[in-house]
């Protein structure tokens, strides 16, 4: 396991071995989203990422502006 500390700027260095496993890159942009007493790192995904996401999706019962009160 892996292991960080938080620097007295608040900053904390992932881990080489993370990163290599992880592919992740100097300049890449994460979010934050806070769980129970712990916090989940994320890569935030680019349009090339999502491309293709919802391929196959089923579009019954899709809701539109026009179906909106």
């Amino acid at each position: 396991m892996a292991t960080a500390t938080l620097s007295s700027k608040f900053q904390i260095s992932i881990p080489k071995e993370v990163r290599d496993e992880q592919h992740w890159a100097a300049g890449q942009e994460f979010v934050f989203i806070p769980k129970g007493k712990g916090v989940l790192l994320m890569p935030v995904p680019t349009l090339a990422d999502l491309h293709g996401m919802a391929e196959g999706a089923d579009k019954n019962n899709y809701r539109d502006r026009n179906d909106r009160f």
